[in-house]
């Protein structure tokens, strides 16, 4: 094995928000550095407060922080550490966000709304950031939100090794590759390429933000196949996934893998997946931190340290990450 080039432990310095520090603790260590304290508190009065626990000046910051739930306290908790970096001298300041949650809100379709994506975008710009890092964008456009510089990286190749040890030759041929709906359509077909695998979509209609229905598929008739392999890229409160599934077992699949790289899981979303008995595997990414009370058994959570470590490493020297980005076409 190829030894990777070690990067300066004094010029880098690593810190994690409070919303993932296991998965930043996972990426300081791939890149062979300390892992930073941070301090977080709140005043009586409920206001955060936030400080680095190491000197920045003259160094590579990088601060790991998903918008996981709460998301609105890990966005602000963010934008204060991406502050105190920039008000205390570092040289670049890297917002490394595994899960940009606020991606969903990246159009006007209701009257007098926001656009969150492309604010929150500007925003983490104006607190000091002068790159950014994120996993799995729910849309390409929202990459175009940004105007620094944002590498959009995928999960799909650990989401490749894990079932290329899985498919024998035979069950290839009996699998499929199902996207929720036309939108996730490319990056499954991405990945069931690198499969050899065939891929189709369903016709989603979202009826609210905890209901979806999903009438037919598109593309390549599923009748013949006796597993599919649902591709998303998050899973919230689970609608779309039964849905589907539903649709799937009516047309004859008797074994489903649920994959996505988000796994939020709000709500009663474990416990109806949970119910339907052809879904026998659920792998996801750690992104977001999965509690153990909503692990299930036939569940995997494939770590994203070495992606993004990778790429940290990569940027640091000064190397192309283009193989690693969400929209590469291998």
């Amino acid at each position: 094995m190829k030894k990777r080039e070690s990067l300066d432990p004094k010029d880098i310095r690593v810190f994690s928000g409070s919303s993932h520090p296991a998965l930043a603790a996972g990426i300081a260590d791939y890149l062979g550095v300390p892992l930073e304290k941070t301090c977080v508190r709140r005043f009586s009065n409920d206001n955060l407060y936030v400080q680095l626990g190491a000197s920045v000046r003259a160094r590579a910051v990088f601060i790991v922080q998903s918008l996981s739930i709460p998301a609105s306290d890990h966005l602000l908790e963010l934008l204060m550490m991406l502050d105190i970096a920039r008000g205390a001298g570092a040289r670049e300041v890297h917002a490394i966000i595994p899960y940009f949650s606020y991606a969903r809100s990246d159009k006007k379709d209701a009257p007098r709304i926001s656009i969150t994506g492309r604010l929150i975008a500007d925003l983490l710009e104006t607190a000091g950031a002068t790159h950014v890092m994120t996993m799995a964008l729910h849309s390409p456009q929202v990459h175009g939100f940004f105007s620094l510089p944002t590498d959009p990286l995928t999960a799909r190749a650990l989401f490749v090794r894990y079932f290329h040890k899985k498919l024998r030759r035979r069950a290839k041929t009996e699998t499929i590759v199902v996207a929720p709906d036309s939108g996730r359509l490319k990056s499954a077909v991405r990945f069931a390429a690198s499969l050899g695998l065939p891929a189709i979509a369903g016709e989603k209609r979202r009826l609210s933000d905890k209901e979806v229905k999903i009438d037919k598929l598109v593309g390549k008739q599923v009748r013949g196949f006796k597993r599919a392999v649902i591709y998303d890229d998050e899973i919230a409160t689970g609608g779309s996934v039964i849905a589907l599934s539903r649709l799937l077992i009516h047309n004859g699949v008797t074994d489903i893998a649920v994959v996505c790289t988000h796994g939020v899981f709000t709500g009663q979303a474990i416990e109806r997946i949970k119910a339907i008995p052809q879904i026998t595997e659920i792998v996801t990414t750690d992104t977001v931190p999965v509690p153990p009370e909503k692990r299930l058994p036939h569940m995997k959570i494939l770590s994203v340290a070495p992606v993004f470590g990778e790429a940290i490493r990569r940027n640091y020297l000064r190397k192309s990450i283009g193989d690693l980005f969400s929209f590469w076409q291998e």
